[in-house]
């Protein structure tokens, strides 16, 4: 069975493949923005374009968010900024981490995605070095409280280090919290965010 996403009314209508994906070329890149779209489960496809299964014939899926960005390509026409994530592999294990550290019951339109690519895993024999991600989520009532709407509440910097006070301080997923832990037995001070 082939599962593929139904395009966007619009980027159909408009002759658009939606927007640009995010890419994570070198440890140490970060993409974060506000979620725009309701996000979509499709199935993998492969270089050729064709859908991608397991060796027991199931397809693999991952989840497709369109977040708003500061990205701006010059080579795109137009380009407004949004980016989509592919989320799959250990990507998904970091966001769902991330969400499940907010409270969230997943991710939602107007909520805030940040994820940074933070070091290249352990290589299985025949295979690249897997990317390892960290990831942030601020529910969408978060991000409303911290708009200023109330009594001029700052904006939390998505990627700033967390030096602030631990009340104010975004929740860490579990995740982060181990690569932070690994990070100081190995003498780095680094945080992703």
């Amino acid at each position: 069975m082939t599962t593929q996403q139904a395009p966007n009314a619009n980027d159909f209508l408009m002759g658009g493949g939606g927007a640009p994906s995010a890419s994570f070329p070198t440890p140490g890149t970060k993409i974060g923005g506000t979620i725009t779209e309701q996000p979509t489960v499709q199935q993998q496809r492969d270089l050729d374009g064709k859908p991608k299964f397991w060796d027991d014939g199931n397809p693999q899926m991952q989840l497709v968010v369109t977040i708003q960005t500061e990205q701006r390509d010059p080579s795109i026409e137009d380009d407004d900024g949004r980016r989509r994530l592919f989320v799959k592999g250990q990507m998904k294990n970091a966001v769902a981490d991330a969400v499940r550290a907010a409270g969230a019951p997943g991710l939602q339109v107007g909520g805030t995605l940040d994820v940074a690519y933070t070091h290249d895993g352990v290589p299985k024999r025949g295979f690249n070095a897997p990317k390892q991600y960290a990831a942030r989520y601020t529910p969408v009532a978060a991000n409303l409280l911290n708009s200023g709407a109330t009594q001029g509440a700052p904006v939390a910097d998505p990627w700033a280090t967390q030096t602030a006070p631990a009340a104010t301080a975004p929740p860490v997923a579990p995740a982060q919290q181990a690569l932070h832990a690994q990070q100081q037995a190995a003498g780095s001070n680094d945080v992703p965010f």
